[in-house]
């Protein structure tokens, strides 16, 4: 696959997600939340996670944002379900790295699976705190805190 066709194939991805995203919903039984809030874009969302031995059992979220936003919530809902909260903050330690520094050797879109799709956002710094919106959102409910997240 050529790296036009790649990128076609990635924004169909994130173009699909943006539209139709998965996990968008309020989870009644939540034990941790948390809001998230990109006043750059105008994205805003809430987290929802259930937490239960160990592991995120089920996590959801709701809001309104660009199709990065969206998508990027809505893979990383994919992604994270069913990991234990260090994975899962591992995981967006890599995600960060690569949205914020490209794929840079320490990093590399292989590694992060269908959360690949995300890699050509670096290439636009303006849209990677929407991108970066939604994990930071979830770091803030694994922590518990009260304080709605901000991208500025």
């Amino acid at each position: 696959m050529s790296g036009d066709e790649l990128r076609d194939l990635y924004q169909d991805v994130i173009i699909d997600h943006g539209k139709r995203p998965r996990n968008f919903r309020k989870l009644e039984d939540a034990t941790c939340t948390a809001e998230g809030f990109n006043p750059l874009c105008g994205d805003q969302l809430r987290i929802y996670l259930k937490l239960a031995d160990g592991v995120i059992e089920d996590i959801g979220f709701q809001g309104v944002g660009c199709a990065i936003s969206q998508a990027s919530a809505s893979l990383m809902t994919l992604a994270v379900k069913g990991q234990k909260p260090e994975e899962a903050l591992a995981l967006f330690a890599r995600v960060h790295t690569l949205l914020t520094e490209g794929p840079n050797g320490r990093v590399t879109p292989g590694e992060l699976g269908k959360l690949a799709v995300l890699s050509g956002v670096w290439e636009f710094p303006v849209r990677v705190k929407c991108a970066t919106l939604a994990w930071h959102t979830l770091r803030s409910a694994l922590e518990g805190s009260a304080r709605q997240v901000t991208t500025e």
